[in-house]
């Protein structure tokens, strides 16, 4: 132990020593996540609408005053003719035309109904998705507003209705914030855990010290102990500064769940991170390989985890994929914890997979690790 006492004592000593690596530990990390959140927005507001307005009565008018109100929409050009109307999207300055014909007003009133057209720009497919519903919803509510209006009671209450009434759990005001910053904090502390872990023992061979330490009576487990445990610490002061921090007092987000079982869980999540790195470690020699092979694991992770798109909606190939990342199974148990409130005995699965995570990669690096000794 004392020999493991004096190698964490140079690990943290040469931290605190780099200038450079302070920023990039403490500081970039929490600025990511004071910003990242407002940026990942489910909602997409902004939409510039382009209406071609044939009738020019007073329920077109109605109408484009009902969409422009909205919130979701900028009225970006109103005139008589399709092709100008198209011009605009060809210019990237619109996103949707909407077609009103003549004669809206005289058919809705008489027949009570009325086709309109609408184009989309399907370029972007989010924003031409979201567009496109955010439009039709208020088309349909526009539309139920006229027939209360003109269609008589007796009509309305022919038909048997069904009302639904939906109530959100765990997220009742549907605030994206609560889910996107749990998932973003569990990247950021993914990403110091790897590249950090691997750039240092990588530095270690580019100046070689590493073969000087290969022929002291330092111990195998001892020098990965001294390289896995700063980073480790550093891992869990980020996320406690991210959750506790950030989290509370700019977003607003409370724990729901224990936060004993959650930093049981990213404790030996850390642990399977770390063995990422330090495997990474063991196939670089150089610092530029090292950050190459850790942002292409980086990537595949944050697409393939869950935290921009749900699983469900994933091919089987890439479902897998995914379930074979251990960000994936942090993510999931980070929301569950903090937006469910969920147990232990909810959750002992992941913790029996992120054991397995942490043994495979830590033990493949001990045992490549050992190859090139």
């Amino acid at each position: 132990m004392r020999t493991l006492r004096f190698l964490l004592q140079k690990e943290f000593r040469q931290i605190f020593r780099n200038k450079g690596l302070l920023p990039l530990i403490f500081v970039v990390p929490i600025t990511q996540l004071l910003i990242l959140p407002f940026a990942a927005d489910y909602e997409i507001k902004n939409i510039h609408i382009s209406i071609v307005d044939h009738d020019h009565s007073a329920y077109s008018q109605q109408l484009i005053s009902k969409i422009t109100a909205s919130g979701y929409f900028q009225l970006s050009d109103c005139s008589d003719s399709f092709q100008e109307a198209f011009a605009q999207i060809e210019k990237d300055q619109s996103d949707l035309v909407l077609g009103i014909p003549q004669d809206f007003e005289k058919n809705l009133i008489r027949e009570h109904e009325q086709k309109l057209l609408i184009a989309v720009n399907a370029i972007n497919g989010v924003k031409a998705g979201l567009g496109g519903a955010y439009l039709t919803r208020i088309i349909s509510e526009y539309s139920r507003d006229v027939n209360l209006q003109w269609v008589q009671p007796e009509r309305l209450n022919a038909a048997p209705t069904i009302d639904v009434v939906s109530q959100n759990w765990f997220n009742p005001l549907m605030n994206y914030r609560f889910f996107m910053v749990p998932g973003i904090l569990v990247v950021l502390v993914t990403m110091v855990g790897a590249y950090l872990c691997a750039l240092n023992i990588v530095k270690e061979k580019e100046v070689g010290t590493i073969e000087q330490i290969n022929v002291t009576p330092v111990k195998k487990y001892q020098f990965i102990l001294a390289k896995l445990i700063p980073f480790w610490v550093v891992g869990m002061f980020i996320f406690s500064v991210g959750l506790l921090v950030v989290a509370r007092f700019v977003y607003h987000i409370v724990l729901a769940g224990s936060l004993l079982v959650l930093y049981a869980y990213l404790s030996i999540y850390l642990v399977a991170i770390l063995g990422l790195g330090l495997l990474i470690s063991t196939f670089a020699e150089t610092q530029q390989q090292a950050i190459s092979i850790a942002f292409f694991f980086m990537m595949i992770f944050v697409l393939l985890s869950g935290i921009f798109t749900p699983l469900d909606g994933m091919p089987m190939w890439a479902y897998r994929i995914a379930k074979c990342s251990p960000v994936t199974y942090f993510i999931e148990v980070v929301r569950m914890l903090i937006l469910k409130g969920s147990t232990f005995a909810n959750l002992k699965n992941h913790f029996l997979i992120m054991v397995g995570f942490a043994v495979l990669l830590n033990g493949l690096a001990i045992w490549n690790y050992k190859k090139k000794v």
